[in-house]
């Protein structure tokens, strides 16, 4: 994966993020939540490493193929364990809240593509009192497919009059947000330090950074 652009960054008229290990840390809760989950539903536990890797999908695209028809009753499960704790737990990013008074600031339309459930994804962003760095929080089934469909994208940005072209950036941790971005035609940038075994494949990004110290710093130049 290239370190930097190759070609002068296109400078932003929104920035899109994934929320879930890139503008905050729930690990603990969802890590917990599943397991416990998959313990009712009567299968192994995974471990920390394995469900890194795998926990990408929404809980409607991912649950069928893990518990077949009784997926709905496995949801219900999971989101019940989950809503116990994670308002506790979210935690924001270092300097996450920085950068988007910067977006803000600059006048930067930011907004959130997700494929945590859309509910419990507002109710983070209000416990956290982010709402108004937001345009608008896009989770899973608030659009008829969830991420990575290009459409997500669309339904974040409809009605701001900006384009998903390359002057939208799309901030994400793993290769899901990556294929999405791609899909759209924004520019994908991975952050933090992804899986090693994730596949990126399909879809590469085009900036790779360690956190949001380097993006406010590239963003102000």
């Amino acid at each position: 994966m290239p370190p930097e652009f190759a070609t002068p960054l296109p400078p932003p008229r929104a920035v899109l993020f994934d929320w879930d290990n890139s503008l905050v840390d729930s690990w603990s809760a969802i890590f917990a939540a599943l397991n416990h989950c998959l313990t009712e539903m009567g299968q192994e536990p995974w471990s920390d490493a394995e469900a890194r890797l795998r926990v990408r999908a929404s809980l409607r695209d991912a649950f069928p193929k893990l518990f077949g028809e009784r997926w709905q009753m496995a949801r219900e499960i999971y989101l019940n364990a989950f809503k116990e704790r994670h308002l506790v737990e979210v935690k924001p990013f270092a300097q996450a809240e920085e950068f988007l008074q910067l977006l803000q600031n600059r006048g930067i339309t930011a907004a959130v593509v997700s494929n945590k459930t859309g509910v419990l994804l507002r109710a983070e962003s209000a416990h956290l009192g982010w709402d108004g760095y937001f345009y608008r929080l896009i989770g899973a089934q608030d659009t008829p497919a969830d991420k990575p469909h290009p459409g997500v994208v669309t339904a974040a940005l409809a009605g701001s009059g900006i384009a998903a072209d390359p002057s939208v950036w799309f901030i994400g941790d793993a290769a899901i947000d990556m294929d999405c971005a791609v899909q759209a035609g924004c520019t994908p940038i991975l952050i933090g330090v992804p899986h090693p075994d994730e596949d990126f494949s399909a879809a590469e990004p085009q900036l790779q950074v360690t956190g949001y110290g380097e993006l406010i710093g590239l963003l102000g130049k």
